[in-house]
């Protein structure tokens, strides 16, 4: 048997710190083509990921698990209380960067894929797609395979991805959407000069926070069936100015937004331009506005898949979990435009703090849980 904790301490000794493979997915890729899996890797711009397949390409039947081995640097390795990078086993609890976000995770769907097919090989197909760009820009990772899959025809029926999704115990809460998220950047410009004499200038600052307190104010929605309402936080407003007796020239603002399915990235878009306009008409303050797009929102409607990672989350922990689409993105965002996808792993308590962690007894789970997916695709 494929012991998942023991892979995941493997991993967390691979220092796979964004974009630095580390290691990781040359373990795995080596473990994967052992238990007779096709292993490929595709990288793409200096950025490293591993396709695996186990059983014939284009099977109808083709189960697909997905997740990442990059890690968010360690910070202060001086405020850890283990060695980040060193995989000690204490108090029940594995230690390290990645613990919990998300080399158990890869490491439990990895071990439950290489026993399952060993013990009770299945009519039909298993892959594999795991990337080392999750967690910076995400541009060369998961959209790489995918890429790659269309060129070469290979495809996933259905897909689970194993980020972390509960909250407090393990079973209590699956994924089955995402929130869309975008970040408008707004520059006003007028004229410096002094402060004494402002007639002189054109100051961007009131019209620049009139702007954002529009913006603000307003109600995007009440939320939808599977979604709470949007949301829009204000996150940076800033001069750059050190001098209390010089009006600034332009200043600049940062806004973020988190959507639900009742709204597009390019609908919000359009709003916010109209709103800036709107403002400019008002003070004469040009404003221009950027917007940075890192996924749009999302929902695999509850049904045949939701319903089988369900039964086998309660089957094992004796809880039915939640249906939620919370949370910031994942790689779902992209293998959406593939096939349906959920999310079920570990409890993310701990993920990219100093000192994280995870109870052993839960890599163990997982990889039960993930075992007994499989039986119930297969079966």
């Amino acid at each position: 048997m494929t012991d998942p904790v023991a892979l995941t301490a493997e991993l967390i000794r691979c220092r796979s710190v964004t974009p630095t493979e580390g290691g990781a997915l040359v373990l795995l890729a080596d473990r994967l083509s052992a238990a007779g899996f096709d292993c490929r890797r595709v990288d793409r711009n200096g950025t490293s990921n591993l396709f695996a397949r186990w059983g014939g390409r284009g099977h109808e039947r083709t189960f697909g698990f997905n997740g990442h081995t990059d890690v968010v640097p360690a910070g202060d390795t001086g405020a850890w209380t283990a060695d980040p990078f060193g995989a000690e086993i204490r108090d029940g609890q594995l230690w390290g960067r990645g613990a919990t976000d998300m080399k158990s995770g890869v490491a439990a769907f990895v071990a439950a894929a290489i026993d399952f097919v060993t013990d009770t090989p299945p009519d039909g197909a298993i892959v594999l797609t795991l990337t080392g760009d999750e967690e910076g820009d995400a541009t060369d990772g998961t959209i790489a395979l995918l890429d790659w899959m269309q060129t070469e025809g290979e495809h996933m029926a259905v897909c689970l991805v194993g980020e972390p999704t509960c909250r407090e115990a393990m079973g209590d809460m699956m994924k089955i959407g995402r929130r869309g998220s975008m970040t408008a950047y707004f520059t006003a410009r007028g004229v410096q000069g002094h402060s004494a004499y402002p007639q002189r200038a054109r100051n961007p600052i009131p019209a620049l926070a009139r702007l954002v307190q529009r913006l603000d104010a307003y109600s995007l929605d009440q939320g939808t069936r599977h979604f709470d309402p949007s949301t829009l936080a204000v996150t940076t407003f800033d001069t750059g100015n050190p001098a209390t007796n010089v009006i600034p020239g332009q200043c600049r603002a940062t806004v973020n937004i988190r959507f639900n399915e009742a709204h597009s990235s390019e609908s919000l878009a359009d709003w916010m331009a109209a709103e800036a306009a709107r403002v400019t008409e008002e003070t004469g303050i040009e404003i221009g506005m950027e917007i940075k797009v890192s996924g749009e929102s999302f929902v695999t409607p509850p049904g045949p898949l939701s319903a089988l990672v369900a039964d086998a989350v309660e089957a094992e922990t004796g809880r039915q979990p939640e249906l939620s689409t919370s949370g910031g993105t994942s790689d779902a965002r992209f293998v959406k435009d593939l096939c349906p996808v959920v999310e079920f792993g570990l409890v993310g308590k701990t993920m990219h703090q100093v000192d994280e962690r995870v109870e052993t007894a839960q890599i163990d789970e997982l990889k039960r849980i993930y075992t007994r997916i499989l039986s119930g695709y297969f079966g």
